[in-house]
This record gives structure tokens, sequence and C-alpha cells, in this order.
């Protein structure tokens, strides 16, 4: 049972990258962590950590460690949940990782902790493409057609995209009426926090090689920062319908250039497959397949 919880405590140490971060999540002090992998260091005879003042990084014993723990851990959990199928109670460590798209999915995800409460949300917001499977997702949001033959995937819904400012700026500037217009206005953009690239305003073009000129006034990768810039008659920025619905409907923000809008995005679930699934994952699935595009559009 020691080598056990040392393996847990490893695990959410490899997770975090900090013993007060995993401590916190175990209930347990940092000084308590600390100790236990101390322990299993001496006890496998290898350093798993490398440690400094400011990181902590897996060595490669460690790398290879944790992911024949990982498997252990998921067999000791997934041993668990067949013992306690018959009972169906969706119950245990959900672990997810969504976009920061977060006016899309909280309302739902504090509906399903309410709903749910014996499921414990481990909630990661990141843009980045995580590694399911190598980083022990139970499931993941994200944009785009699914390329991963390891996955399943449901198709969560479609959104599409706004170029919203508010009425005093389009007063002062003048309402753009074609994509040319922009040239003379200031543009919020956003950056991938992933890559560093901005994002592409997806207007129509007469034809491929067309080129139009969107200054490029502020960037950033945050959600709320360009609206909140938008709502102050900062400029016009290209955001999700989701993330301004409520702006749009109040009339603090107006949509400009619809009929020159043309990519729609996506969104789907993803999780490991050839694997039974367990009812926590299975009611989290068709609880936000329920609730976060359905609800939207009714």
């Amino acid at each position: 049972m020691d080598s056990l919880s040392g393996f847990v405590v490893f695990n959410r140490v490899a997770e975090t990258r900090s013993f007060v971060a995993a401590g916190q999540s175990l209930g347990i002090s940092a000084s308590a962590v600390g100790k236990r992998v101390a322990r299993l260091e001496a006890r496998l005879g290898v350093r798993l950590f490398h440690r400094s003042t400011r990181s902590i990084t897996l060595t490669a014993e460690g790398t290879l460690f944790l992911e024949r723990s990982r498997r252990i851990l998921a067999e000791i959990e997934a041993t668990e949940q067949a013992l306690s199928q018959a009972s169906e109670t969706p119950s245990g460590r959900l672990r997810v990782s969504l976009p920061q798209v977060t006016g899309l999915v909280m309302p739902a995800l504090a509906d399903f902790m309410a709903l749910y409460p014996q499921i414990e949300l481990d909630l990661d917001f990141s843009d980045r493409m995580v590694d399911i499977i190598g980083e022990g997702f139970d499931v993941v949001m994200r944009g785009g057609q699914p390329v991963d033959s390891r996955l399943n995937a449901k198709f969560l819904g479609h959104f599409q995209h706004r170029l919203v400012a508010s009425p005093q700026y389009l007063r002062e500037r003048g309402v753009p009426e074609h994509p040319r217009d922009l040239s003379g206005h200031t543009c919020l953009h956003y950056r991938f926090p992933s890559n560093g690239k901005l994002e592409s305003w997806p207007l129509r073009r007469e034809h491929p090689e067309q080129a139009y000129d969107i200054p490029i006034s502020m960037v950033c990768n945050h959600v709320e920062t360009r609206i909140c810039f938008a709502l102050n008659h900062r400029g016009i920025t290209c955001l999700p319908d989701f993330n301004v619905r409520k702006e749009v409907a109040s009339g603090s923000l107006v949509s400009v250039l619809d009929d020159f809008m043309e990519r729609r995005g996506s969104f789907y679930l993803l999780w490991p497959s050839g694997r039974q699934m367990p009812p926590k994952l299975r009611v989290f699935i068709d609880f936000m397949l329920q609730r976060v595009f359905q609800e939207r559009q009714a």
C-alpha cells in the first residue's frame, strides 16, 4: 500500500511539476510529498526528478517510471470500476482538458458538478494539443476534425466567428461595409499560446490570392481581454459567437461584416478507445452533448 501511495504522489508531482500543488490536490503537505518521493527514489535506487529552486523536471528514469506507473494506476482504477459497475454510480476523479472557451462550457460544468457530486472534476484549460493517453486525461474537448485513430470522438456542435465592436466605436469610426474598409480601423487580434501565430480572420475572398489589409492594433492570447477592449470602444475584434452572445443580444456589441464571414468552427469530445467506458465518463459525455450547444441553439 505504501508503494501504491508513492505511485499516486509521484504521478501528481509529475503532472503538476510542483510539490506544493501536488500536496494541495492530495490534501497533504508539500514536505510529506517530498518525503514520499524521496522514499520511492530510495527504494528504486534512481533519481526520478531534477529539482531546482525554480522548477521540477523528470529525469530519464522518471519519464520511464511515469509511463509504467500510469499503466499500473489505470489498471487498478479499471479493476475498481469493474467491481463497482453493478451499482452504476458515477463517481471518482474525472480528468478533463478543455480549450479556453469558458463562456461556452462553464455553466454546463457547474451544473454537472451539482448533479454528480460524487465525481471529482479535475479541469485543465489549455489551447495546446494535449497527449490524451500519455498525459492521463479521461476526456478532452477540442476544435476541428479528429485525426487520432486511438481516440473515440463525439461531435458537440458548430460555432460561427463574428467581428464585433461597440456602437460608440462604430459611430466614431464608421461601420465597415466591406473587408477592405478594415484598413482604416483599430483591430484587436488573438495569438495562439501553443504556437505564437495570430488567428486569421475568416473573411471571404473574391479570389485565393486576395489579401485584406487588417491592421494589428493590439494582440493578446486572452478572450476576455479582447471583449473588454471592444466594450470600451477600443476597436473591432474577431470572436466565436458564443463568447459574445450576451453582449450582442444586449446591444453593447454589434456584429459587422456578417455576410463576409465564411469559416465555421466545430468542437468534439475525445477519449481513449478500446476501454470499457466508466459511468463517470459516460454521464459526462451525455451531459455535455445535451447542454453545451443544444440549449444554446434552442
